[in-house]
């Protein structure tokens, strides 16, 4: 009875927001962008779209999404929103953490991209223009890869902060204190691969077209990167998502080591009292003076 009942407002829901859609005004972008899509699958094998097309979208977007963060310390208005304001970004950490993500992408995350060709044959997974899915389907399925991405991230990512595996493998992340948006993806190749991989089950799970790979991807980085950025900018978007964690949750566990281990929502924390010495440090500060710039 609940399941019918389940389904039914699901049912219902999808069909309003079917309903809305019919009501938008056309995007005058589509035309374009169905005209470089078919673009694409007449000049490119599937294999090239789904193995060099995906690295290609995935640096283009990693780097692009942190430029914004690398300008901001250039930019004097911009230091009020720094949140560690005491430990500025340097050429030398920006220099290393280059080096690291250049091994990483390449080493360690080409050869994974590699299979998505495979992974789109095995399961079918379209590449034409007439199965691309709406943008409520992507935005909806995207969210459904961040709750399961999020949920392997915490109590992953809490085993490797245990004592006796840390300094082996996780360490390596939270050698800057003060994150910054490149950073994001700086880490040991064990950990690229173990946290990586929840990454990867919501594609396994959702997946139905090779542009929800595209758009899954592009979600991801943005999050991790605005989590990493060390800036809490207003008016991000990025808030306008239910229980997101945010920059200055995330900033608070490179900064205490200890807590606030999701790295998308905030739900796993609170349950687990993770989130206590976070909350207590924000309390703290609201009381504190401010000091003027």
């Amino acid at each position: 009875m609940a399941t019918n009942e389940s389904v039914s407002i699901f049912s219902s829901a999808f069909l309003t927001v079917e309903y809305v859609d019919s009501l938008l005004p056309e995007n005058p972008l589509q035309e374009p962008f169905k005209n470089a899509w078919n673009y694409m699958l007449n000049n490119y094998t599937k294999f090239q779209i789904a193995t060099w097309g995906s690295l290609i979208v995935h640096e283009a977007l990693y780097f692009l999404f942190c430029l914004p963060g690398f300008l901001f310390q250039f930019i004097p208005y911009m230091k009020k929103y720094k949140i560690q304001k005491d430990k500025p970004e340097t050429w030398e950490n920006q220099w290393k953490c280059f080096k690291v993500l250049l091994f990483n992408h390449f080493c360690i995350q080409l050869p994974l991209i590699c299979g998505t060709y495979y992974f789109t044959e095995y399961f079918n997974i379209p590449y034409d223009w007439e199965r691309m899915p709406r943008w409520y389907t992507l935005l909806i399925k995207c969210l459904g890869c961040a709750v399961i991405e999020d949920t392997w991230h915490y109590f992953l990512h809490r085993l490797l902060h245990h004592k006796r595996i840390y300094k082996y493998i996780h360490k390596i992340h939270h050698e800057f204190q003060a994150p910054f948006g490149m950073e994001a993806e700086y880490a040991h190749p064990l950990e690229t691969l173990i946290l990586g991989a929840g990454f990867f089950i919501g594609i396994m799970l959702l997946c139905d077209h090779v542009f929800f790979l595209w758009a899954w991807v592009t979600f991801r980085l943005l999050e991790t990167i605005d989590v990493h950025s060390g800036y809490d900018i207003p008016l991000n978007p990025l808030h306008l998502i239910p229980f997101y964690a945010g920059s200055r949750h995330h900033d608070f566990h490179h900064m205490n080591f200890i807590g606030n281990y999701a790295s998308t929502f905030t739900w796993w924390d609170r349950i687990f009292g993770t989130d206590s010495q976070f909350i207590a440090y924000t309390e703290k500060m609201k009381k504190a003076p401010k000091k003027t710039e």
